[in-house]
């Protein structure tokens, strides 16, 4: 069955009724096409304000916020900053974010620390050295950092994340809270980390579309897409808050496709996301594709609108305003806490060590100390109208929801 719409701007759309595909037909081609399998029947397409009012959204809906465009881009800004101030209020939390290492054995083809790419010099921060950067954001009223590191799963590897989880924990008297981002574990890893303090964990799908995720990663079991989703479901059934995200402007990718990251989350269940503009980098096997990348404006507005349109799918989970959104407009960070993001990561890491973790290209803040990083969001986030919710951990909404649902 043929469902035929007709938009603002006087296109036709043609929609298998039921079904998600959709495509553009011109006048001429609905004599041709209706012909031979028959119009059912003819009706407008919900403009953006009727989309905005309404309390879930389908691929459709999405696919036409993430298309706004001047007027329509505005309202959809207006209605995400209104149900986030409605849904969480003005408060932004401060995750510490604490690169500890650059060592990987992935070899994901867009980032810069990939293990193939012998530019890079590899680091690790000494324990003394983590555990500085953990103490001074418990003294800071952090709430919360970010232990952040490339890929591993050896004994070593795990036993030390172990140990710095406990003595975290002991030093700030259960008081800081702690996010890992180190990748796809087995179960157990997950579990006994949880068990040692860890309490949310950031795994990034970068896309949800498996046909894309072989785009832009080696064709082996080391970077199977399955993988990645079963790693989400084991963090969720460990009892985290489970974050992921995806990379907006990628090489091959659609709008279609970014519709679709967003209902993944939504299929997940997710308790928050992180998500940024893709930004290449020239020490890469995905750079010689950039001839077929948006301009960086276009990708930093796209970002924007996924994040927007993220919270009006999902108001009360937990969306971070990603660093990279700075790297192309100095009040990228800001911009994205307006439409929708109410968590930001001041960068901790020890100025020595960060540009050597450059996932890509003109990452910013490579040279401020975290006083300084910390002073400048401070200023930052009050421009956008928010404050800064110090000593707390801001736990997803949605996770503590979620877990209450669970009994």
């Amino acid at each position: 069955m043929l469902v035929f719409f007709i938009d603002g701007n006087f296109r036709i759309w043609i929609q298998l009724a039921d079904q998600n595909f959709h495509f553009f037909v011109d006048a001429k081609q609905i004599g041709q096409i209706g012909g031979r399998l028959g119009i059912l029947y003819l009706r407008k397409v919900k403009n953006i304000r009727d989309i905005l009012t309404q309390k879930t959204f389908t691929r459709c809906d999405l696919i036409c916020l993430l298309k706004a465009e001047d007027g329509d881009r505005r309202l959809l800004f207006e209605a995400a900053s209104a149900r986030k101030a409605e849904t969480l209020g003005k408060k932004v939390y401060f995750r510490g974010l604490i690169e500890f290492s650059n060592i990987c054995s992935k070899d994901c083809l867009y980032c810069g620390i990939r293990k193939s790419n012998e530019k890079v010099t590899r680091y690790e921060a000494s324990d003394e050295e983590i555990l500085s950067a953990c103490r001074f954001a418990w003294e800071n009223r952090f709430g919360s950092v970010v232990m952040q590191s490339g890929e591993l799963t050896s004994p070593v590897y795990v036993e030390r994340v172990d140990r710095l989880l406990k003595a975290i924990k002991k030093f700030s008297n259960g008081e800081l809270g702690i996010t890992l981002s180190c990748g796809e574990q087995s179960r157990e890893t997950y579990r006994r980390w949880f068990e040692s303090g860890a309490h949310r964990y950031l795994l990034r799908i970068e896309s949800s579309s498996p046909e894309l995720y072989a785009k832009i990663h080696p064709g082996n079991e080391h970077h199977s897409f399955e993988k990645r989703v079963e790693c989400l479901r084991h963090l969720k059934d460990c009892g985290y808050q489970v974050g992921t995200g995806v990379m907006i402007g990628l090489p091959f990718q659609t709008t279609e496709h970014l519709a679709d990251d967003l209902l993944f989350f939504r299929e997940l269940d997710v308790d928050m996301v992180g998500m940024g503009p893709y930004i290449e980098h020239e020490d890469t096997p995905l750079h010689v594709y950039r001839h077929l990348l948006k301009t960086k404006q276009e990708r930093f507005d796209l970002a924007l609108k996924m994040v927007a349109s993220l919270r009006l799918l999902m108001p009360d989970i937990n969306i971070a305003a990603a660093t990279a959104l700075q790297s192309i407009d100095p009040a990228g960070r800001e911009k994205a806490i307006k439409v929708g993001a109410n968590v930001i990561m001041p960068n901790l890491t020890p100025c020595d060590f960060r540009k050597e973790y450059q996932l890509y290209e003109g990452k910013p803040c490579l040279e401020e100390d975290a006083a300084l990083c910390r002073n400048c969001l401070e200023a930052r986030i009050e421009l956008a109208g928010s404050e800064i919710g110090y000593n707390e951990w801001g736990d997803s909404i949605h996770f503590n929801n979620r877990r209450n649902n669970l009994g």
